[in-house]
């Protein structure tokens, strides 16, 4: 028996590894670490209740496999565990693959984000505490807000020094997290202090001024509560030092709430923006919280519409409901391709494909035929 988010997580392991132009082969005995950012085991939930007589219980269902496991089968000798800070899981996983590399604790590292909503009660619960949409939408910075839609994600990135990189999507800049610490409304209340002390060190750290930033990758759940927080926050650090609006925007308004998983979500949207120089639009908003100032000023623009990504420097912001805080700056890889990546002289050249069917072979020769 094997977890379903270990045996996903294989899979998408092996496919970062082969994307990176890597035979995984050569990473065998390898410095490289594993990080898995991921939350509740709905997995764990299903096997106590639903099938208590399988036996092998910590070898199918601990959480440290989902990494350890990927180690294991790819032979990889470098730190190897899973964080769990809730929400920000797989973010803050992330953030300490950055540190570990750039300490010289390994040399590269595969990062992973996992969520699976595999139990019905577990969304009972969440549904209980009041924080799930009735509608399953989340209206991300909207009036309207209610509460976010729970959704699933098992992505993987391969994390390497860039000297060594044979395909780049993106430069991670720099990275940093904190906790609120004990706050009189609760554990779960956001802290718009914290957060905002947060984005200031990060900033200062890396001697980035928030006027290069081209856009800002929000937490954003689509919580009453949530989400003016961090728009406070955003407004404390970053917005009096800019002289120009700041786009922002979340996908959770597009994919839902991943939970754990959802950190790499995000770095996928911001890869997604600069490889294709569009920045997809958040979904359901129509106007701001009355709350929200920095968006009512103009100091914030959510992004609604397909927008074009003018390169520069990203950031993203992934919060947990226990308190912890975590903040990333990416920065866009340019690359200028001479005549679109077409060779200079008109030999001609051997194309291979391959699929599973003569239909889907045919569908890459007339792309091809097309754009030869």
């Amino acid at each position: 028996m094997m977890d379903p988010m270990s045996r996903l997580l294989l899979e998408r392991a092996y496919e970062a590894v082969i994307d990176a132009g890597i035979n995984p082969k050569q990473l065998r005995g390898s410095r490289t670490g594993v990080f898995v950012g991921t939350c509740c085991s709905e997995s764990e939930v299903n096997w106590f209740f639903d099938k208590p007589k399988e036996t092998h219980f910590g070898l199918a269902y601990y959480k440290n496999m989902q990494a350890n496991r990927i180690s294991y089968y790819l032979g990889l000798t470098g730190p190897s565990h899973c964080l769990d800070s809730a929400c920000n899981s797989s973010l803050v996983a992330l953030e300490c693959a950055y540190q570990s590399l750039i300490n010289d604790r390994c040399d590269n590292a595969l990062v992973g984000g996992s969520q699976l909503c595999l139990h019905p009660y577990m969304s009972l619960q969440f549904s209980r505490l009041g924080i799930l949409s009735p509608d399953g939408r989340s209206k991300v910075f909207d009036v309207n807000a209610n509460g976010y839609a729970r959704s699933e994600a098992i992505s993987v990135v391969y994390l390497q020094k860039a000297k060594n990189a044979k395909r780049i999507y993106g430069t991670l800049v720099y990275g940093r997290s904190n906790c609120d610490g004990f706050k009189e409304q609760g554990i779960t209340f956001p802290s718009s202090k914290m957060q905002s002390q947060l984005l200031q060190e990060c900033y200062d750290h890396c001697n980035l001024s928030p006027n290069n930033l081209s856009y800002l990758e929000c937490h954003g759940t689509g919580t009453t509560v949530g989400d003016p927080e961090e728009i406070s926050a955003i407004e404390t650090s970053i917005c009096k030092k800019r002289t120009d609006p700041l786009l922002i925007g979340s996908v959770k308004s597009n994919l839902g709430h991943s939970e754990g998983g959802s950190g790499l979500t995000q770095v996928a949207k911001l890869i997604i923006a600069m490889e294709t120089g569009i920045i997809p639009p958040n979904l359901h908003y129509t106007r701001p919280q009355e709350s929200s100032k920095a968006i009512i000023d103009g100091k914030l623009k959510v992004v609604t519409e397909p927008t074009p990504w003018n390169g520069g420097y990203a950031g993203i912001s992934s919060f947990g409901f226990g308190g912890v805080n975590c903040h990333l700056i990416l920065k866009h890889n340019p690359k200028n391709k001479i005549k679109n990546g077409a060779p200079s002289d008109n030999l001609p050249r051997l194309v291979t494909v391959s699929g599973r069917t003569e239909e889907s072979v045919k569908v890459f020769l007339d792309d091809v035929s097309k754009n030869s």
